[in-house]
């Protein structure tokens, strides 16, 4: 395989890509939530604390005056520096009372609401952000409580950068998982790519690799597996109806070249030329009953007519097809045997007779005089089993497996009436229901099961 490079059009950094910009994106969102609600809580801490305290202030300015506020705001003030606490206290033309602010800050109206601005404090006479509300005394007096913003500032840049590197590591962190991700993957698919390119150069044997974990790899890859299995059968089926045809159809095909060179001959008398018109005829009978069997067993292979699928009665069906051969058996001195019921499935009537049809057509090749044939059904869960049994000699166990083969035959003296299609046909019919077709040796006898799905 071509070895994969990293570019935008190679699916590996697309994916790489897009696993770190989603993370990235995810974790960006994630930490700016963080960011914001941590903000928001201290802001909302420090409000709660400076409003109830302004509030404290007040109840005491109307308790004991003026002057219980002046005592109320000293007492504060030796542990204010610890708390970055901030109080001002003016009368209401400014000068100051109380408090560790130089001033009045210019364009803050007293009640105001809250307020973020830069003050001088007393102790340090240095410009410091300080977050405050302030209210207008009944005296005329205006009082401001705030704290020291410098430390949130500073907590709020130790929460940025800690957010930022939280944000770095998670992205490097993504590119990791990425590549891993694509690494697991790939290799994965270069597995199968590998299997696949040896299949398209003609090894039907080679197989999609499975390690065993049970994966969605391995689903897709034993999905494959049975893909592969059921097209290695069909190319082996293929290659084996190929040679079929040609070795079943050259000799007819030669008897009928005959006969019709036959029938140039002048000297030919005419009753042999009957003979030989009806010979051929023969020939060209034989010759199509071969192909239109062989069209059905591929179009039951493909499964068409899936679309004429109903609801088949199969009792009525085997009581049907008795009443059809029971003639024939009697004629044979052969018994026909009903046992069983099964429920109705979903499936091509006329596809179904001719699969039974040619059951009891084999059955009847080979039951001896005076034995029975049984047709038995039942269900078996989601499937109906159709089994036809004779009592005749059986066939080797050894060629069981073929017996559903196109062109197999274990009769050595092959005749006309039989180009062994007829079981292939009903393998064909069988698959193309869901189900399979099996064959089994019951000593005496041998019984063929047709297993067909309920709902195909």
């Amino acid at each position: 395989m071509t070895r994969l490079r990293f570019s935008l059009n190679n699916s590996r950094t697309r994916l790489v890509l897009a696993s770190m910009v989603l993370s990235t994106l995810l974790t960006a969102a994630v930490l700016a939530l963080v960011y914001v609600t941590a903000t928001r809580t201290i802001e909302g801490e420090t409000r709660s604390v400076v409003s109830a305290e302004l509030t404290g202030l007040a109840d005491e300015y109307e308790r004991r005056g003026l002057i219980g506020l002046l005592t109320a705001i000293e007492r504060r003030l030796p542990s204010a520096s610890e708390r970055d606490a901030l109080y001002l206290l003016t009368d209401p033309f400014g000068t100051v009372l109380a408090g560790n602010l130089t001033r009045w800050p210019e364009g803050v109206t007293a009640g105001s609401g809250w307020v973020e601005l830069e003050l001088r404090k007393t102790d340090t006479n240095q410009l410091v952000p300080i977050s405050a509300a302030s209210i207008r005394l009944p005296g005329g007096e205006r009082l401001l409580v705030g704290r020291d913003a410098l430390a949130r500032q500073q907590f709020d840049r130790v929460l940025f950068h800690s957010v930022a590197l939280a944000l770095g590591a998670a992205l490097a962190l993504s590119i990791l998982t990425g590549w891993l991700l694509t690494r697991l993957v790939f290799s994965r698919l270069r597995d199968i790519a590998d299997a696949a390119d040896s299949i398209v150069s003609g090894d039907l044997s080679q197989r999609m690799p499975q390690r065993g974990t049970g994966d969605e790899f391995d689903q897709v890859s034993g999905t494959l597996n049975n893909m592969l299995d059921r097209i290695e059968e069909l190319v082996s089926n293929l290659r084996t109806t190929s040679n079929s045809i040609a070795h079943d159809l050259r000799s007819p095909l030669s008897r009928l070249k005959q006969r019709v060179e036959a029938l140039n001959d002048p000297g030919i008398s005419a009753r042999d030329r009957e003979i030989a018109i009806a010979r051929a005829t023969v020939e060209i009978d034989h010759v199509l009953r071969v192909l239109s069997q062989l069209t059905e067993i591929s179009r039951a292979e493909a499964g068409l007519g899936r679309e004429q699928f109903e609801t088949v009665d199969l009792c009525q069906l085997v009581k049907d097809a008795a009443e059809l051969y029971e003639p024939v058996a009697a004629d044979q001195g052969i018994r026909l045997e009903v046992v069983g019921r099964a429920e109705p499935i979903r499936g091509h009537r006329p596809l179904l007779s001719q699969a039974l049809s040619n059951l009891l057509e084999n059955a009847l090749r080979y039951a001896p005089e005076g034995s029975a044939i049984t047709i038995e059904l039942k269900d078996d869960g989601p499937f109906a089993l159709l089994s036809v049994r004779d009592r005749g000699p059986g066939v080797p166990d050894a060629e069981l497996p073929r017996l559903a083969m196109p062109f197999v035959t274990l009769d050595p003296a092959r005749s006309d009436r039989s180009a062994g299609l007829g079981l292939a046909l009903v393998a064909a019919i069988a698959r193309m229901h869901g189900g399979t077709f099996a064959a089994r040796n019951c000593k005496p006898g041998l019984e063929v099961t047709l297993r067909v799905a309920r709902a195909s």
